[in-house]
Order: C-alpha cells, then structure tokens, then sequence
C-alpha cells in the first residue's frame, strides 16, 4: 500500500523549491527574494548571504532598504551588492544601503517569463521523478506479492491523482508569477 503522506512531503518540498526559486525572478515590485540571497564577502573571505547579515525591508513598490546589523561591514556589503551583477545599483544612505529598481523593459519582462518557464518545466521533471520512484516501490511490491494486482493499480493511480495535483500547483504558482511580472 502506497503511503501518500510521503507523496505529498517529497512534492510539497518540490512546490516550495519552486516558490523560492520563482520569488527571485524580478517584477516591476521590490521584494526581499530579490536580494535576500546574494552572496557577499565579509569578516575577511567568509561568504555570507545578505539575509544573515541584516534586514531588508520594502519602502516602496521600487525600492528595497538593506539595513546592517554591523555597521562596519556596510562598505563590503554595498561592494558585494554591485558585484553580484542584479541590475540593481546600491547607495549607501547613512547606515541603510538603498535599491532603487529600474523600471522594466518589454524585452526583459519577456526574458523573465522565458525564464520562469525553464524554472516550472524543471519543477516538473521533479514531480515526474518523485512519481517515478514511488512507481517503482509500487511495482517492486507488486512483483514481490506483498501486494495484489489491483492494490497495485489502485496506488498507481492514487499516485497520478497526487502528480496532478501538484502540477496543477506548479502552474497556479507559475501563472500568478508571470501576471505579476507582466505588470
């Protein structure tokens, strides 16, 4: 017997792989995603990314605030920011660091969008994969006889069901990224 529970830890940790990996996407708003997981070079070599080293906050629908718990880190941190090549350039404002977006071209909202579809297609054959192997402990069972030929068919298609539903996921969370990326 097929434990769905198991199904649907694996797929819910692949829904929110994709929901992080779909938040650093940039839209025409200002959010943390965008910035959270830039690496930048402290404390002499060591990589840490910027939501270990201070606050970020949202001002404005273009404009994010980097706020350093150590203040003597902020030159590095500004020198990391611009480095990382995000299209976003950083001021530092006293002791908070400002991003203001630039507003978004036509073709770059198209390169995004092209780029989400890559995301979602690679969360897919995730799902795909997870089923696979569920599949496969099924079919093991069944050649086993620890189960019968109807149990067996009765998981695989409890287990379509699942895969289906967790695309359907994948794809509410693609659809809605991409409204808010076209604006």
């Amino acid at each position: 017997m097929l434990n769905t529970q198991d199904v649907r830890n694996r797929m819910d940790k692949i829904v929110e792989i994709f929901v992080n990996d779909a938040g650093t996407i940039r839209t025409g708003r200002a959010t943390p995603g965008l910035i959270e997981n830039v690496l930048v070079t402290v404390y002499g070599g060591q990589k840490m990314r910027l939501i270990e080293l201070g606050s970020i906050n949202v001002p404005d629908v273009r404009t994010l605030t980097f706020q350093p718990w150590d203040q003597s880190l902020i030159r590095e941190i500004n020198n990391g920011i611009a480095a990382a090549n995000i299209g976003i350039q950083p001021v530092v404002d006293g002791q908070l660091i400002r991003l203001s977006l630039p507003m978004l071209t036509t073709e770059q909202r198209e390169d995004y969008i092209k780029l989400l579809g890559r995301k979602l297609e690679a969360a897919r054959v995730m799902i795909r994969e997870a089923r696979g192997d569920f599949r496969k402990k099924v079919q093991d069972a069944k050649n086993a006889k620890t189960i019968s030929e109807d149990e067996a068919r009765r998981d695989e298609e409890a287990l379509q069901k699942l895969t289906d539903e967790y695309i359907n996921k994948l794809e509410g969370v693609a659809v809605k990224k991409e409204q808010e990326i076209r604006g």
